[in-house]
C-alpha cells in the first residue's frame, strides 16, 4: 500500500512539474493579455466607485421582480454573495485542474486570457451604461436616509484611486445596469459550457446561474432589468468575441506538445531556417525530394506511377 501511494505521488509530482513548465511557456507569450485584463478589473472598480459620487438616492422604482419575489431582508443578503463565491471559487479551481488530473482539455493560461477578454468587453459596456443613466439604488444602504447612499466629495485624488477596497466595492451605489455579479457568473458558465467535459456539471452550472439571478433580485441588490440585460448582453458578447478569437488547442487527444502555439522566437527561427533552405536550393517540403520520371511527356512521382501509365498506353 505504501509503495502504491509513493508511486502515485511520484507520478502526480511529475505531472505537476510538466504542467508548470508548459504553463510558464504560455505565460511568457501571453502575460501582456493577462496583465491588461487584470488592470482593467481595477479600472472597472474605479468606475463603479466614481459613479457612487453621482448617486442620488430616491424612492425605489417599480419592479416586476420585486412584486413577484419576496424580499430576503438585510439579515439574509449574504445568501446571494455565498452563491457567487461558490461559483467564483469553483471556476477558478476548475481552470487549474490540468495541474492535477491526467485527463485535461484546456491550458490554464489560455483559458484565462479568453475569460478576461469576455469580462473586459462586458465591463466596458457596463461602464457606458451605468454612467449614461443613474438610477436610485434599491439596496438597503443605497436608500434615502442611509449614510452610505451618498459619498462626500473626495478630499484628494488618492482617495478616489484607492476605491476604499473592499468596503467601497461591497457598499457601492449607482452601478446598476447591468449586474456585475451576473457578468462573472455567465462568463464562467459559458466558458465551462464550451470547455468543460461533465454534462451534469454544465446543467448544474446553468441551474445555479438561474438561482443566482433570482437571489440578486430577492436581495434587492439590483433591479430585475439589471439581471435581464446581463443575460442577453453577456451571451452576445461571449458569442461574438469567441468567434473572433483563435480557437484554443484541444488537449483531450493526448498530442500536447504539437498543439502548443509557437512563441515569437520559435516562429522567427523557423522562418529563418526555411529561408536558408530556399537560398541553398533545397526544398522545404520533404515530399519534393521524391524521384520523378518523365513518361510520354508526363512527370510521375515514382516507379509505380510509371508502371500504371505504361499499362494504360498499351505497352
Amino acid at each position: 500500500m505504501t509503495l502504491y501511494i509513493g508511486r502515485e505521488a511520484s507520478k502526480l509530482w511529475k505531472r505537476i512539474c510538466a504542467e508548470i513548465t508548459t504553463e510558464i511557456n504560455l505565460l511568457l507569450d501571453n502575460w501582456k493579455y493577462l496583465l491588461a485584463g487584470l488592470i482593467f478589473q481595477y479600472i472597472h472598480g474605479l468606475a463603479a466607485r466614481g459613479v457612487h459620487y453621482l448617486h442620488q438616492p430616491g424612492p425605489t422604482l417599480q419592479d416586476l421582480g420585486f412584486v413577484l419575489l419576496p424580499e430576503l431582508g438585510q439579515d439574509k443578503a449574504y445568501i446571494s454573495e455565498t452563491v457567487f463565491t461558490f461559483i467564483f471559487l469553483s471556476f477558478v479551481l476548475w481552470t487549474f485542474h490540468p495541474f492535477i488530473f491526467k485527463s485535461k482539455k484546456i491550458y490554464t493560461v489560455l483559458v484565462w486570457c479568453r475569460v478576461l477578454a469576455f469580462l473586459v468587453a462586458s465591463q466596458i459596456l457596463r461602464i457606458i451604461t451605468f454612467y449614461s443613466t443613474q438610477l436610485p439604488g434599491p439596496n438597503y444602504h443605497c436608500r434615502e436616509g442611509s449614510k452610505l447612499a451618498r459619498l462626500p466629495k473626495p478630499k484628494s485624488v488618492l482617495e478616489v484611486l484607492l476605491i476604499n477596497f473592499p468596503r467601497g466595492v461591497i457598499y457601492g451605489c449607482g452601478d446598476l445596469i447591468f449586474s456585475s455579479h451576473m457578468i462573472f457568473t455567465l462568463v464562467f458558465v459559458l466558458t465551462y459550457q464550451k470547455y468543460g467535459t461533465r454534462r451534469c456539471i454544465k446543467q448544474f452550472a446553468w441551474l445555479v446561474a438561474i438561482i443566482q439571478s433570482f437571489l440578486i433580485v430577492a436581495s434587492r441588490k439590483h433591479y430585475t432589468v439589471d439581471v435581464v440585460v446581463a443575460w442577453y448582453t453577456v451571451n452576445l458578447v461571449v458569442f461574438f468575441i469567441d468567434k473572433k478569437l483563435p480557437e484554443l488547442p484541444d488537449r483531450s487527444n493526448g498530442s500536447l506538445p504539437l498543439l502548443l502555439p509557437l512563441s515569437t522566437k520559435d516562429k522567427d527561427s523557423k522562418t529563418k531556417e526555411e529561408n536558408h533552405k530556399l537560398l541553398n536550393g533545397n526544398s522545404i517540403d520533404p515530399a519534393d525530394w521524391r524521384p520523378r520520371t518523365q513518361v510520354n511527356g508526363k512527370t510521375l512521382e515514382d516507379a509505380n506511377g510509371i508502371h500504371v501509365d505504361t499499362a494504360m498506353n498499351g505497352a
